[in-house]
């Protein structure tokens, strides 16, 4: 099976945002994306790349840029957008915010978006899908050649901890503390292809392996192969998937900086010849399962030795290692904002102290609405508690 890939002309970015649809007053999830999308037709309608779309569920819009070549121009391209979704959502008593799971909204409670394609993929897994009421970000990197894109995706699987940690978001799930950082990772990752990328050797086997997938009707299309981290052919582009909800537009743009430095770095290296790493299999799967339980304070396997660090060790020594192709790629200051999060909190970090110091769940949610609204980080202290 041949599989074309239409590789792009360099480290092109694209970026898709979920987003939940808050109700302003009982800071629930409210089903109406489906009102606010028809409110917007020359956003959602487009024919080739509609920039406000539909989800699986009513509670959710996932806005997404066109084709970018710089960090800033991204940020810009999604801050235009989200202006325009506001303003038809807000006079209706909807607030935006993105977090990977809603803190207190319960999954049996969402409607199915109207959409075939959907229908299925419910009829398919049913409670595995029905209950993927969750928010991410999707970050495309494109790459110039095809016969590079299976080593940056095994390259790149190194890096779902560091991904996921940064932006867990999802400790609260149906009104409770899970214990974990993200428990989106969970949700999602229950569905059959999900998680972490397979190891292959090339584009040829990637081929291989789709057939066989296909031949095997355990997929539709390949489209259905949801990996952390994953060659999308159509765009000519990898795609990371690992990142869970990310409440910030900066915190966006740093997660848009990781990748494209990473990308245009393992790219690089190509050219000169290198072999990139190759983690083993069990590695990828313990240092994920650490950043989902943990977030920032794993300690992550280093070698297929079994060696060891902290994972905010690592990240603070990762963007050294990267300052000098951001600062190429114009990306610097949204790559910094990495130093941000490690010094001031991940969102599941900023959750949990709000509650720590008294609040309750639906500050969480006011803290989050804040958050993406005003495009920055909200101390516990800022909340006024609901029930004070």
């Amino acid at each position: 099976m041949a599989i074309t890939f239409n590789a792009s002309r360099g480290a092109t970015l694209g970026i898709e945002w979920e987003l939940q649809l808050v109700d302003d007053q009982t800071r629930r999830l409210r089903q109406d994306a489906g009102q606010v999308l028809g409110a917007l037709p020359g956003l959602s309608e487009a024919e080739r790349n509609p920039k406000i779309r539909h989800e699986l569920m009513e509670s959710t819009v996932e806005i997404v840029t066109d084709v970018c070549h710089t960090v800033s121009e991204a940020r810009a391209d999604l801050a235009a957008t989200i202006a325009e979704l506001r303003s038809v959502a807000e006079p209706r008593g909807i607030g935006l915010a993105c977090t990977g799971t809603h803190p207190i909204s319960d999954w049996r409670d969402a409607e199915m978006a109207p959409i075939q394609r959907y229908a299925e993929l419910v009829e398919h897994y049913q409670w595995l899908a029905r209950r993927i009421q969750t928010y991410g970000v999707h970050v495309h990197v494109g790459i110039r050649s095809v016969d590079k894109a299976i080593p940056i995706v095994n390259a790149l699987s190194a890096y779902l901890p560091h991904f996921l940690a940064l932006t867990a978001s999802s400790p609260y799930w149906c009104g409770h503390d899970t214990g974990l950082a993200s428990s989106r990772a969970i949700v999602f990752g229950a569905l059959p292809t999900a998680g972490p990328p397979h190891r292959l050797a090339d584009w040829a086997e990637f081929e291989a392996y789709m057939d066989t997938l296909l031949r095997a009707q355990a997929i539709q299309s390949i489209k259905e192969v949801w990996w952390d981290i994953r060659p999308h052919p159509d765009f000519g582009t990898i795609e990371i998937r690992m990142f869970d909800g990310i409440p910030t537009l900066r915190e966006v743009g740093m997660a848009a900086a990781l990748c494209q430095s990473l990308v245009e770095l393992f790219d690089h290296q190509l050219d000169r010849g290198y072999t990139l790493p190759s983690p083993a299999a069990w590695v990828v799967r313990d240092n994920k399962w650490r950043a989902t339980r943990y977030g920032l304070d794993a300690i992550v396997i280093t070698d297929d030795q079994g060696t060891t660090a902290p994972l905010r060790d690592e990240l603070y020594e990762l963007v050294r290692e990267l300052e000098p192709i951001a600062d190429r790629l114009g990306c610097a200051e949204d790559l910094k904002v990495l130093s941000d999060v490690l010094d001031q909190g991940a969102s599941y970090e900023r959750q949990r102290a709000i509650v720590a110091d008294g609040g309750s769940l639906e500050d969480v949610v006011t803290a989050a609405l804040t958050e993406c609204r005003e495009d920055r980080f909200v101390n516990s202290r800022e909340v006024e508690h609901a029930g004070d």
